[in-house]
């Protein structure tokens, strides 16, 4: 067996021979890289089989609770613990148990530091914090994946939604197995930009009720719950923006899970509003139409392209009377762009009715 030579005392090889064993490091690459081991967390980190590192408190994560509550935080610092306050009392008073997933979205405040404070004081809570900004669709879409509840409840963190209610829409999924999801509907629009955010949400609600076939009494609203099972195959088709929520509820009218709506109060948000109305409402009106795209084709595709093969044909028997065998480019445009959207639209519905899975 190999040994190191003795060093004489005085050798400065001496001390670094007989040092104690180092720690080991453990080092990370991508986008979780330097944010889970950091000193301030004063819990442990675990590492996730999907590859992210999830900070608990002292004792661990514990066992699997039956709801976790996914919280996105960007720059919530001033009134997040206010939220979580909330959030624990209720649910501590209620029969089930728990896990709040805050994922901090790299906010450029003091978040991540209030959030590892307040792991000292509530138990439940575990903190995955992002390197980079990747918006409230992502946070969700992950923090959904990790979750380790039966049922996953999403709301905000800036006081705007009725978080005292979690506990009723958890109860509605436990006691009636028809309903794969519960949303909070709210009865008030108390966002900023109110005056245009009301007839614009309204017709995209509008459309996106006319083409799920279903009344849809809040289509993008904050709060709600649902089983988690039925979302994970949905999760791929979430957006990074506000308009995750929109599509929650798309796929899963669309795949004939049901839906469930309790009114509830919407109060004016803490903080500075991340909307942007003008970008915002433009993906709004993309993800509604791209989300029936992708389940039914032929419900966007068909009726415009019938509508143009009619006029087309319609104008051809004008322009024959006015003027015999004679027509106009025009004419032939019409009727042409509507037999090519109608092949695409069939095409499009052959693709999703051989797709497998979602």
């Amino acid at each position: 067996m190999n040994e190191h030579p003795a060093a004489p005392e005085g050798d400065p090889t001496h001390d670094v021979l007989h040092a104690a064993p180092t720690e080991q490091i453990d080092v990370r690459t991508g986008e979780m890289a330097g944010r889970g081991n950091d000193p301030a967390a004063g819990g442990r980190a675990t590492r996730t089989s999907g590859g992210y590192v999830i900070e608990d408190g002292p004792d661990g994560p514990g066992p699997a609770p039956y709801v976790t509550v996914v919280l996105p935080c960007y720059n919530e610092g001033a009134h997040v613990l206010e939220e979580i306050d909330r959030i624990s009392a209720v649910l501590e008073d209620s029969e089930h148990t728990y896990e709040i997933l805050c994922i901090d979205d790299a906010s450029t405040d003091d978040t991540l530091e209030v959030l590892r404070g307040a792991q000292r004081r509530y138990p439940h809570i575990r903190v995955l914090p992002f390197r980079r900004n990747g918006g409230s669709g992502t946070a969700r879409r992950i923090g959904t994946q990790q979750a380790r509840g039966e049922i996953v409840v999403w709301t905000d963190a800036d006081m705007t939604y009725e978080n005292e209610r979690i506990p009723e829409l958890v109860r509605i999924l436990r006691d009636d197995p028809t309903y794969d999801q519960v949303v909070g509907a709210r009865t008030t629009e108390e966002g900023t930009h109110k005056w245009a955010r009301v007839p614009a949400k309204w017709l995209i609600r509008k459309i996106a009720e006319w083409l799920t076939k279903t009344r849809i009494p809040d289509l993008n609203s904050g709060l709600r719950a649902f089983r988690r099972e039925v979302s994970l195959p949905y999760l791929r088709l979430l957006p990074a923006g506000f308009s995750c929520v929109t599509t929650i509820t798309i796929a899963f009218l669309s795949n004939q899970h049901d839906i469930k709506y309790v009114e509830t109060s919407y109060a004016k948000r803490a903080g500075v509003s991340k909307f942007h109305f003008v970008g915002d409402a433009y993906r709004y009106i993309l993800q509604v139409l791209r989300m029936v795209m992708y389940f039914d084709p032929l419900k966007v595709l068909m009726p415009p392209a019938l509508w143009m093969v009619a006029l087309g044909l319609v104008k051809a028997v004008v322009d024959m009377v006015r003027h015999p065998f004679y027509f106009p480019a025009s004419t032939v445009l019409l009727v042409v762009s509507g037999i090519m959207i109608a092949s695409l639209a069939l095409l499009s519905d052959l693709v999703v009715r051989s797709r497998d899975g979602v």
